[in-house]
């Protein structure tokens, strides 16, 4: 484990030290594949049993949806399950090395909010830490069971949601999260020769036909036909390559709203997938509750594939409250 560590810090440390520009970007794209291998060899099941790196906590999912809570130490996750679900999350307290003494649940807590008929699974999971996806504290079974989840809610501190914001999603998109993100909009195929072949219908600005060799080359592909739609970055095609992200809808919480003042408040208004709160105080909650409902009707209707988007089949009809719909999806 420690090798596969010092591998990753190493790589990081490269890609640190080398600026970005036309020249650099063919051993960038090395890098970053180099990288996407180490993590997953991290990341994956042990092979000698024992339990894998990658599992999550053993938790029965139920319910027509889950949603899970993730976030820092004593941002106010285990008051939040306990406001929408009735739920009580013990929480402990624990010291975290050179910082604070702070507040944690150290388990998985499900709760049930029964909302508009639905019941949505909430999860209280224990607080990550900076590093969580390299193996600190718990944090891999914290984002292995958020990979489960339907929707996630990064609830965040407003006295500092814009650093924690960065951080979690540093964390997620190191284990494979994609947040409010569809899946790159390109084609990977492989074939037995004839190389690499690379086509567009867009003029490319990050990837060239170089750069795509030496990422395939990293996997031991050399024979494969690529055809980006859009202007793709070398991370777009190692996630289609490596084939295990996970793209998922998420709502950043800001709670605590009741610390700072309407100016600041005002500010935060601008971050998209937003919404505040004060768990304590019942602030907003119901707004919460309505944005959770939205963000799951979209992600499990019509964010099912992002292959298959919405079509206008007969009399045009605005969806309400207790509609029916029917998807038929041809194969």
């Amino acid at each position: 484990m420690a090798t596969v560590m010092q591998k990753i810090k190493d790589i990081e440390d490269e890609m640190a030290r080398t600026q970005k520009n036309k020249a650099t970007a063919h051993h960038l794209g090395l890098l970053k594949a180099k990288l996407a291998k180490l993590r997953r060899e991290l990341l994956e099941p042990s092979a000698k049993g024992g339990g894998g790196a990658g599992e999550g906590f053993d938790v029965t999912k139920s319910g027509d949806a889950r949603v899970g809570l993730v976030g820092f130490p004593s941002v106010g996750k285990s008051t939040l399950l306990n406001k929408l679900t009735g739920t009580f999350s013990e929480v402990f307290l624990f010291y975290i090395t050179g910082c604070s003494y702070e507040f944690t649940t150290l388990t998985c807590i499900p709760g049930v909010i029964i909302y508009k008929g639905a019941k949505i699974q909430l999860l209280d999971l224990p607080g990550i830490i900076e590093g969580a996806k390299d193996g600190k504290g718990r944090g891999r079974q914290v984002i292995s069971t958020a990979r489960t989840c339907n929707l996630i809610l990064i609830v965040l501190d407003a006295i500092k949601p814009i650093t924690h914001k960065r951080l979690i999603e540093k964390e997620l998109e190191g284990f494979g999260i994609r947040l409010n993100k569809e899946p790159p909009n390109l084609t990977f195929r492989k074939k037995d020769k004839g190389g690499i072949n690379l086509t567009s219908t867009v003029a490319n600005t990050q990837l060239d036909l170089e750069t795509v060799k030496a990422i395939c080359s990293e996997y031991r592909i050399h024979n494969a036909d690529i055809n980006l739609r859009y202007d793709a970055t070398a991370d777009d095609l190692i996630d289609v390559i490596e084939g295990s992200r996970k793209y998922m809808p998420c709502i950043y919480v800001v709670n605590k709203i009741d610390q700072i003042t309407v100016e600041e408040l005002e500010i935060l208004d601008k971050l998209p997938h937003y919404c505040p709160i004060s768990a304590h105080l019942e602030w907003n909650l119901d707004g919460l509750l309505e944005k959770i409902w939205t963000t799951l009707i979209y992600a499990l209707v019509w964010g099912s594939s992002a292959k298959h988007k919405p079509q206008r089949v007969g009399k045009e009809h605005e969806l309400e409250d207790e509609d029916v719909v029917q998807i038929i999806k041809k194969v």
